[in-house]
């Protein structure tokens, strides 16, 4: 178990600091900036790159709401998922920890004004309201359970899980960067709403409770809709 915490952990890491890094340091620089589809990428490529690397240790989740919705379609055991949840929180917050003493080192920055936190109403970067960033969150976490777990399915081809997971959470962030600046992991709205400070924490139990439910219903869906049964 302590290995697989600490590849969970250090995946939570990588993913935090490569996709909020990449909104934070690189999203919008002057004239050369990577702009949204940059940072989608970013996100789809830390988690490709981390399933492969340590994913056959842990099983690769990076994401409270990924374990939770393997939990409901019993790839996991219940054991497993609060001692994971509580290791990709703190694996997120030290990578924002480390990703705001990056960033605070440039003149000018205001931690306040968001580092990549997510949001809703006057908060999101499109002003889209409570009701579509809670519905945007619920759709997008359910469709990425039901990828992850179809990928990693005895009948799916082996080997190539971590690229359509991966690719799957590009296409997600595409989507939905202008409503909620994207969360479907809880883990990753906490490590930059701690250093955020205002908001970004009032707003918090939004990307915890609509990814939860989002996950549930996606787990629920592949294990009693889709799954082949024995």
């Amino acid at each position: 178990m302590q290995r697989k915490l600490l590849a969970e952990l250090f995946g939570t890491f990588v993913l935090v600091f490569g996709g909020c890094g990449s909104a934070v340091l690189a999203a919008a620089f002057p004239e050369l900036g990577i702009g949204f589809a940059g940072v989608a990428l970013a996100f789809g490529l830390t988690v490709l790159t981390m399933a492969y690397a340590v994913g056959h240790i842990s099983g690769g989740h990076f994401n409270p709401a990924v374990t939770l919705g393997l939990w409901v379609g019993g790839r996991i055991q219940f054991s497993h998922v609060i001692p994971y949840i509580i290791a990709q929180v703190i694996g997120g917050i030290a990578a924002g920890a480390v990703l705001y003493v990056i960033a605070s080192g440039k003149a000018g920055f205001d931690v306040t004004a968001g580092f990549a936190s997510n949001g809703y109403g006057e908060h999101s970067p499109g002003g889209y309201p409570l009701l579509s960033a809670a519905l945007i969150e619920v759709v997008l976490t359910a469709f990425f359970l039901i990828v992850i777990h179809g990928a990693t399915d005895k009948r799916a081809p082996a080997g190539f899980a971590p690229l359509s997971i991966g690719l799957a959470l590009t296409l997600i962030h595409l989507i939905s960067i202008p409503v909620t600046n994207t969360s479907v992991n809880p883990a990753r709205s906490t490590a930059v709403a701690v250093f955020q400070g205002t908001w970004a924490l009032q707003q918090l139990w939004l990307f915890w409770l609509m990814p939860a439910i989002g996950a549930i219903i996606g787990g629920a869906i592949y294990r009693f809709l889709l799954e082949e049964k024995a």
